[in-house]
C-alpha cells in the first residue's frame, strides 16, 4: 500500500455502474499499475471535451488495500462538471483518466490502537467505509463507531451494508435522519444536534480519533461541537467537499 507519493495521470477503465440511490452511483474501475490504498485516501478524475477543456475533481476510495482495481462512490451535484457525467452517462467500458492514490492525512491505520469515532454526513461516508471495510478485515481489535447523517434512508450509500455488520465485530453503526426516518423510528429528526452527537460519539475520556467527511457545513459544525465537548482538535481530522 502506500501513502501519497510520485504519482500521474493513467487511463483506467470502468468495470461496473451501481446505483447507490437516486442520485448518486457506485463506480468500479480497473487501474492497471494500481499499487494499493489506505483508507480514507481519493483519486483525481479528469474529464476532457472535444475542444480539449478538461475538468477534474477528486473522489474518496470505498475500499482500501491492493489489486488493479478501485471504487469510488460519486453523489451527483446540481450543474456540476463532472459527477452528472459519472451518474448518469457513464457505462462499463468507458474510459476516464484518473491520479492517485491521493491524500496521506485523512487515513486510518490499524497500527493505532486508540478508538475510532467515524461520523459521515451523506456521501461522506464513502472513504469511512473503506475505514470500516478495512477495520473488519483486519485482525484488529481496534473498537470503531460510525455515525451516519442522510436525509432520508433511500438516501443512504452503503446502507444495506453497513446495517448487516455484526454487533459483535467491534464496530458500532448508528443513524441520524434529517428530514424523513423510518417507520420504526423512534429517535430525533432534523438537523444533526448535540444530543444525537452525545449519544453517539465516544465520550472525552476514552481519548478516540475522529474523522468527520460531509459537506462543508456539516463538517464545521461537528468538530466545534466535538471541541465544545472537550476533544482536542489535534485528534480530529476532517475532510470536506462542496458547498455548505
Amino acid at each position: 500500500m502506500t501513502g501519497a507519493g510520485r504519482v500521474s495521470w493513467r487511463e483506467a477503465t470502468v468495470l461496473s455502474v451501481v446505483e447507490a440511490n437516486a442520485h448518486a452511483r457506485i463506480l468500479t474501475l480497473s487501474v492497471p499499475g494500481w499499487e494499493g490504498s489506505v483508507p480514507g485516501q481519493h483519486i483525481d478524475v479528469r474529464l476532457t471535451a472535444e475542444d480539449g477543456y478538461q475538468a477534474v475533481r477528486s473522489y474518496s476510495l470505498g475500499l482500501a488495500g491492493e489489486g488493479g482495481t478501485v471504487e469510488i462512490g460519486v453523489d451527483e451535484v446540481p450543474d456540476g462538471e463532472v459527477s452528472p457525467y459519472l451518474v448518469r452517462d457513464v457505462a462499463p467500458g468507458d474510459a476516464l483518466e484518473v491520479l492517485g492514490p491521493l491524500g496521506g492525512y485523512f487515513v486510518w491505520r490499524e497500527e493505532d490502537p486508540s478508538p475510532v469515532q467515524l461520523i459521515a454526513g451523506g456521501s461522506g461516508i464513502v472513504p469511512l467505509r473503506a475505514m470500516v471495510r478495512s477495520r473488519l478485515a483486519a485482525a484488529s481489535d481496534q473498537p470503531f463507531r460510525l455515525l451516519v447523517s442522510v436525509r432520508t434512508p433511500e438516501d443512504a450509500i452503503y446502507r444495506d451494508e453497513l446495517e448487516s455488520v455484526p454487533g459483535d465485530r467491534g464496530v458500532e453503526v448508528a443513524w441520524a435522519y434529517t428530514r424523513e426516518a423510518p417507520a420504526s423510528w423512534s429517535g430525533h429528526v432534523g438537523r444533526l444536534d448535540a444530543e444525537t452527537l452525545d449519544a453517539a460519539v465516544w465520550p472525552v475520556a476514552d481519548d478516540p480519533v475522529i474523522y468527520v467527511c460531509g459537506p462543508t457545513g456539516f463538517v464545521e459544525f461537528v468538530a466545534h461541537e466535538l471541541v465544545a465537548r472537550g476533544h482536542s482538535p489535534r485528534r480530529i481530522k476532517t475532510e470536506r467537499f462542496g458547498g455548505l
